[in-house]
Order: structure tokens, then C-alpha cells, then sequence
């Protein structure tokens, strides 16, 4: 999951820096982690990867937590926003927030911070 964590941010900045060289605005790109267990590898050094991310809003980043994930680990990686709780397997629900969520960012400006409807239907608290 570490591992993880690290090689997709550096293949995020990557692709932020192609999309900056073509000229093109970005909005902050959201990262999401939805895991069923925990951590099999060094972590810590990604969670300071991702609070240090979230603190230059280079990026916002979810964790998901699904039957028995450590939801302990998931709080130190997603310092900024709290994890959540998939509630059963409501990925459809979720995804559906997601999709709904991300729609309204994309009619915003870039830069904008725009108000999420609370997870409702799919995460339990």
C-alpha cells in the first residue's frame, strides 16, 4: 500500500506536468484509496507524502475503508479528511457520489473550493 501510495503521486505530478505543458488548466486532482485491509509494507513515509500533498493542495485524498481495513493505518494516511467506512459494498452508491461530486468541480473555476455533499447512503460513520 506504501509503495503504492508513493508511485501513484509521482505519476500524478507527471501527468499535471504534461498537462501544464500543453497549456491547460488543473483542477486539484483527487486520489482515492479504498482498501479492505492494511498496510503490507513501509507506510509511513507515503502518509507524509500524502499530508504534505494535501497541505500544498496538490492534491485531495480519500480513503475508503472496506470490511475489515484498518481504519486506525487509514486516519494516519488521510491526516487531512477523515477516512470512510464503505457501508457493506455500496460501491455503486459510491461511485455515484463520486461521479456526482466530481461534476460539480468540474463546472467550477479552477482554484475554487467547492462545497461535497456529505457521503450519504454509502459510508458508515
Amino acid at each position: 500500500m506504501g509503495e503504492a501510495i508513493r508511485q501513484g503521486l509521482e505519476l500524478l505530478q507527471q501527468r499535471k506536468a504534461e498537462i501544464r505543458a500543453n497549456g491547460l488548466q488543473i483542477f486539484r486532482p483527487w486520489v482515492f484509496l479504498i482498501t479492505d485491509g492494511a498496510p503490507t509494507d513501509e507506510w509511513q513515509s507515503a502518509a507524509a507524502a500524502v499530508r504534505e500533498a494535501e497541505a500544498g493542495k496538490h492534491v485531495a485524498f480519500f480513503s475508503i475503508g472496506v470490511g475489515n481495513a484498518n481504519m486506525d493505518i487509514l486516519k494516519q494516511i488521510s491526516n487531512e479528511r477523515a477516512p470512510v467506512r464503505l457501508n457493506g459494498f455500496r460501491f455503486r452508491e459510491m461511485f455515484a457520489w463520486l461521479s456526482g461530486s466530481l461534476q460539480r468541480v468540474s463546472q467550477s473555476n479552477p482554484g475554487t473550493e467547492v462545497q461535497l455533499e456529505a457521503p450519504k447512503g454509502w459510508a458508515s460513520v
